[in-house]
């Protein structure tokens, strides 16, 4: 759950048990070089699939919403996904 290849520092405790720690991370954010359409929703949607099968998914959303995070897949959402729930949200 962060990007740039780094190690993510766990800040809260759900983020234990989400199913996108460890070889597979690297799918929930966009590579250093720029991907073709095509491969953008493969990624997506491999990493989607993830998340639909994860316990925290929900804790993991609402933290993502929490802190307005700009990248990535989070509970099962994209940034855009996520900037429509929180304008829904703000109405």
């Amino acid at each position: 759950m962060g990007g740039g290849g780094a190690m993510a520092v766990v800040v809260e405790e759900w983020q234990r048990h989400a199913a996108c720690k460890g070889p597979k991370a690297e799918l929930f954010f966009p590579p250093p070089a720029p991907e073709r359409k095509e491969e953008r929703a493969a990624r997506e949607r491999d990493a989607k699939a993830i998340c639909a099968s994860c316990a925290v998914a929900p804790e993991c959303l609402q933290y993502a919403l929490k802190i307005r995070e700009a990248h990535g897949i989070w509970g099962g959402t994209t940034e855009l996904e996520r900037r429509s729930i929180s304008e829904r949200q703000a109405s």
